[in-house]
């Protein structure tokens, strides 16, 4: 079974001096059987980097100072199919908008300073990914899916302060 912990990079590719928040750990399980995290190994490993990432940025938004959130990433499934260009062996992803919505499954542990930890596990998406006001840049390739993982923080951990 392979394993990607993007903890190192993360913690490397975080900012120096942020605010005293809660502190997110990312792991992702089996990348290999992922439903989509890209159409190559290059592609996928930057993918759960920017994913990993992102939700350490939401930890530090949603979460109190104290609390740690440990998510194992079980499957990506990105919005959109890759479908070929023309006949040249090159793919594009093209969002239909029906059922090619954004959908990860997480198991997730949440403890903090007060009271017993919190697990679950839960495959978020997002069916109405096309129709809803961005709050990412569309230009960032995985926007659909970090407004996602801001609308399941915002849902699971509470508003930001």
């Amino acid at each position: 079974m392979q394993t990607l912990r993007a903890g190192a990079l993360l913690l490397a590719l975080a900012p120096f001096g942020a605010t005293a928040a809660g502190t997110v750990t990312v792991t992702f399980t089996d990348t290999d059987h992922y439903a989509d995290a890209g159409s190559s190994r290059g592609e996928r490993e930057q993918t759960l980097a920017a994913l990993g990432l992102q939700m350490q940025r939401l930890g530090e938004r949603y979460l109190t100072a104290g609390q740690s959130l440990a998510v194992e990433v079980l499957d990506v499934d990105l919005a959109g199919q890759m479908r070929p260009v023309g006949r040249v062996p090159i793919e594009t992803r093209v969002m239909r908008g029906s059922a090619d919505w954004p959908r990860m499954t997480l198991r997730y542990t949440l403890a903090g300073p007060d009271g017993p930890a919190v697990h679950g596990e839960e495959t978020i998406a997002d069916m109405a990914y096309q129709m809803q006001f961005p709050r990412y840049a569309r230009m960032d390739p995985l926007h659909y899916e970090m407004q996602m993982l801001d609308q399941w923080f915002r849902e699971r951990f509470g508003a930001a302060p």
